[in-house]
Parts: structure tokens; C-alpha cells; sequence
């Protein structure tokens, strides 16, 4: 193994590029749908070794010293944003097809802005870097805080984050709850790297394979352990049904198919089953009813007749509300609306982090000069939440709000008003087709609930929607492209876990030590090449 690190080490040109962008690319499989996470003992070690090689010229400019590993990194980003999101140049076709010319900037200037982020974790790597297992955390520590990054800076998109692939099952997703996706981003990488070190000699083999495997059971068995503490499902909890209508994009706002929309909706809340028991809450999508609902009485009143006088309907909908400037305008809000069996709105949460040019344009002026709309209803946009709140419902729920991929962002799982029993994720991946996008987004939801330990209830207009316990164990679920109804009873939340009461504090600690790794292996190295070279 050492001959082929030396090989990888020495790579030039357009070789070495070419491999940092495979590399990249082949480590999205372990990501949903694959979940393949053995492939990230192969990825990482190659990087490891393309960076050990990425030592630049002597000069007195930091740029040009910092190029070699930062090219790297963005290459090894290149490949792996590329191959994880090149489906949201579907979004593109969705509709009439206006924004078709946009398919280069979805599928390669996002990764290509994203692989950024990478980039900076190759180069803050390469400041500590060592010829040991420090260099290892200070791999990890890079990406650490590049994936801490991404899930803010310029509004934050934190898709397939790197923890995640150390997570593809129920038993693998219990350390979430201790130190949340962003302390397993660090651990991650740590853990996928150590392979790298199997090519320095016997006593540093033995002992990184020891570390590794120590590490993995440990992983594992927290997991083990927890589930296996977990208690029965509680009979007499709320049963909560999902409806999924599976309209296609390009027909759910036609006006003329909306009634027939609205009449599915209807009839798959209503459909009675094998128990004769009624579900307390019935959810449909994200904006599953394509209209604005406060302006069709009509609706409203067929709404009160499908649901019983103890059921209540969380719909997924767009909320309009007037200015308040005199000109009769209205704002609009995507919006999850509280109905209950009067057909009465008896509560209602805004989504408060919207998608930049899909809900929102940025930079609005220069935007609109450049002839940009948004591309989620282009002529009408969305307004964003000043806060999130919980919803109280009659039967003592209380639901935390998500509203599409507000899912992915950890750090939103608070909210104001009463503690959360259960969350509640609305969205419609329609926009994607059947590619690995609905897939990725299901399974980043499902580490919030294991995270905050709370159920959590996801209701896709076409997929994938499913009920979760709050150890992110599936208890039903409807795949894509699938029209029906799935309920269960996603029981009570758990204590706070360790993760949401430490969060922060947990993710500090854990760059701290891998940051004193990194250092010390910096300084053991130094020692090393004194003694060597006296």
C-alpha cells in the first residue's frame, strides 16, 4: 500500500486533477439512495495522499502557497457536488420550460460554488498538516468547519453533508443524538481517512486500525444500545395519517385540473381504514392545494366535511395577507395551515427559510434587470417568516414546522411557543423527478428527528413520504410516484438528547480535540525530521 500512496503522492497534471474529481464523485454513493458508506474508506485515504503530494513552489505569496491543496479540495468538491446534485437541473423542466438556459448554472456553478467550501477544508488541513495520524484530524477539523460553514453562509444549503453517509440505517443514526450532523461531519472524515495510514509502516497500521475499528464499534454500538432501550410503541397515541396526491409539476397549477387536485386530496383524507378508526390528524404537502384557500368558501366548506369533529388537517398551502400599505396588495406566505372540523383556520406557520431564486430573489433590482424571475411561481414569490413558532392542535400535539428543505438545517429545529412533540415536514420533491433528490432529502429529514428526539411526519406531494419515531426508525411510508394514504401512531418525544441540550458545545469540543491532534502530530513530525536531520 505504501508504493501505490507514493504513486497517488506524486500524481501531476491533468491525472492527479482527474482523480481528485472521481474521488469526489464516487463518494457520493455514500449518500441515499446508495448508502454504500464503504466507499468512503477508499475516497478519503485518496485524498489524504493527493494532499500529502499538494505542496506548492517555494514563494513569499500565501496564495500561491495555499493553491496546491486548495485546487484539491475544490476538485475533490467538483466531483462530489456534481455527482450528488446534478438533479436540480431537473427543477428546470418542471414547468414550460423558460429557465431551460439556467440547466449549465444548476448542474455545474452550484457544485462548482460548493466545492468552495472543500476547498478551504484542504487548506486549513494543510496548515497542520503532518506525515502521521495528526494530519488525519486536521483533515477532519478542515471539514469540520467547511461543512459548519456551508449550513449558513449565503443562507446555507448543507445538502449531503458528509456525516450523513456514516448513517444509512436506524442502528448507524443514534450518535446524531449525541453530537448531531455537524460533530459527525468532523468524525466522519476522521474515520474515513484512517485507511490513509495503513501505508506508513506496521506500528502505525496496527495502531490506526485499532482506532478504526474502536471508533466503528463504538458508532455501532451506541446505536445498538439505545434502540434496544427504546420502549413499545404506545397504543394510544395519536394516529396521524399522510396524504400523498403524486400531481405531477407541470399540473398542479393548472386551473383547469385544480378542482380534480382538490377532489384527491379530499377523497384520500376521507378513505376509511381496515380499523374503522379515524385518524386525529390528516397532512397534506407542501402547497397541496392549488389555490388560496381563504377565497374559496367552497373549499373550506368541503374541507369541514371530510374531517370529523376531532380530527384536524395540517395542510400545506399559500397564505395570502394584505400589505397593510392601502393598495390592495397582497403578501403571499408558503405556509402549513391548522383546519379543524368547522373549517376553520385555527392556526397557521409561515416557512421562514426560503430558496433563493426558486422563492426569493436575491438581489431583486439587479435580478429583475437581468430579466431573472423566481422559478417557483415566477410571478408571485414568497414572503419569509420573522420567527418560527410551534402549533398548538386541540388533541395536545404540538408540531414543530418545516416546510420543505428547512429539513436540512439543524440549527432550525427551535421554535417559539410550546415544546415540540412531533415535527412536522411538509415539501414537494416534484420538481426533481425520480432521481437521488427525494431520496437524499427523506434521509436528512430523518436525522432531525433522531437529533432533536422527537417523531417526525413527512407528507411529499409525491414522494417519498413516511412517519418516523423519534429514533428515526420508519414505522410506514409511501414511495415515489405512489398515489395514496399511510398513517401510524409516531408516538411520544424522548428526554432532550444530549445533542439538543449541547449542540454548539458538543461541536466545539470536537474541533478542539481534533485540532490538538493535528497539533501535536505537527509537532511530533517536526521532532522527527530534527532528530533525522540534526
Amino acid at each position: 500500500m505504501e508504493r501505490f500512496a507514493n504513486r497517488i503522492l506524486l500524481m501531476t497534471g491533468w491525472r492527479r486533477s482527474l482523480l481528485a474529481v472521481l474521488a469526489g464523485a464516487l463518494t457520493v454513493l455514500g449518500q441515499a439512495p446508495f448508502g454504500i458508506f464503504a466507499v468512503c474508506f477508499v475516497t478519503f485515504p485518496l485524498l489524504v495522499w493527493l494532499l500529502d503530494g499538494a505542496i506548492a513552489k517555494p514563494s513569499r505569496s500565501w496564495i500561491a502557497t495555499a493553491w496546491p491543496a486548495f485546487a484539491t479540495g475544490w476538485l475533490f468538491g467538483f466531483g462530489y457536488f456534481v455527482a450528488g446534485l446534478w438533479w436540480i437541473g431537473n427543477a428546470l423542466f418542471a414547468e414550460a420550460g423558460d429557465y431551460v438556459w439556467l440547466w449549465p448554472f444548476a448542474v455545474l456553478a452550484i457544485p462548482a460554488f460548493l466545492a468552495i467550501f472543500y476547498g478551504l477544508a484542504a487548506v486549513l488541513a494543510r496548515m497542520m498538516w503532518s506525515d502521521g495520524i495528526g494530519r488525519i484530524a486536521a483533515l477532519a477539523f478542515g471539514f469540520g468547519v467547511a461543512e459548519w460553514l456551508r449550513s449558513f453562509a449565503f443562507t446555507g444549503f448543507p445538502w449531503n453533508a458528509i456525516g450523513y453517509a456514516a448513517m444509512p440505517v436506524p442502528m448507524l443514526m443514534q450518535s446524531a443524538s449525541a453530537v448531531g450532523i455537524v460533530g459527525m461531519n468532523a468524525l466522519a472524515v476522521f474515520v474515513f481517512s484512517l485507511p490513509a495510514v495503513f501505508a506508513q509502516g506496521r506500528w502505525r497500521a496496527g495502531f490506526s486500525a485499532g482506532l478504526l475499528v474502536a471508533l466503528l464499534g463504538a458508532h455501532a454500538g451506541y446505536g445498538y444500545w439505545r434502540l434496544a432501550g427504546a420502549a413499545a410503541p404506545d397504543p394510544g397515541a395519536p394516529l396521524v395519517r399522510i396524504v400523498q396526491p403524486d400531481i405531477e409539476q407541470s399540473e398542479k397549477w393548472d386551473t383547469e385540473r385544480r378542482n380534480e387536485i382538490f377532489d384527491t386530496l379530499l377523497a384520500l383524507t376521507a378513505e376509511p381504514n381496515a380499523t374503522g378508526e379515524k385518524p386525529a390528524i390528516v397532512v397534506w404537502p407542501e402547497t397541496s392545494i392549488p389555490f388560496i384557500l381563504t377565497e374559496s368558501p367552497d373549499a373550506v366548506a368541503a374541507i369541514a366535511e371530510a374531517l370529523d369533529s376531532d380530527q384536524t388537517l395540517l395542510a400545506g398551502a399559500v397564505r395570502a395577507a394584505e400589505t397593510g400599505d392601502g393598495d390592495g396588495g397582497s403578501t403571499y406566505y408558503n405556509s402549513i395551515l391548522a383546519l379543524n372540523a368547522d373549517g376553520v383556520i385555527i392556526d397557521a406557520a409561515d416557512k421562514e427559510h426560503l430558496v433563493p431564486f426558486g422563492e426569493y430573489l436575491p438581489f431583486k433590482a439587479i435580478a429583475e434587470r437581468l430579466g431573472l424571475k423566481k422559478i417557483a411561481d415566477a410571478d408571485r414569490g414568497y414572503s419569509a417568516a420573522e420567527t418560527r413558532r410551534t402549533l398548538s392542535l386541540p388533541n395536545g400535539v404540538v408540531v414543530l414546522p418545516s416546510i420543505c428543505y428547512e429539513a436540512i438545517f439543524p440549527y432550525e429545529m427551535q421554535a417559539d411557543g410550546d415544546p415540540a412533540t412531533m415535527i412536522v415536514n411538509v415539501t414537494n420533491d416534484a420538481w426533481y423527478g425520480d432521481t437521488p433528490g427525494p431520496y437524499q432529502h427523506v434521509h436528512q429529514a430523518r436525522l432531525r428527528a433522531v437529533e432533536n428526539g422527537l417523531p417526525l411526519v413527512r407528507a411529499a406531494n409525491n414522494g417519498i413520504s413516511g412517519i418516523f419515531d423519534a429514533y428515526g426508525r420508519q414505522l410506514d411510508a409511501l414511495g415515489y410516484g405512489v398515489r395514496g394514504a399511510v398513517e401510524a401512531r409516531p408516538g411520544a418525544p424522548l428526554p432532550e438528547t444530549i445533542y439538543r441540550r449541547y449542540g454548539r458545545r458538543i461541536f466545539l469540543s470536537i474541533l478542539f480535540v481534533l485540532a490538538i491532534l493535528a497539533a501535536g502530530g505537527r509537532v511530533a513530525g517536526r521532532a522527527s525530521h530534527r532528530r533525522r536531520n540534526p
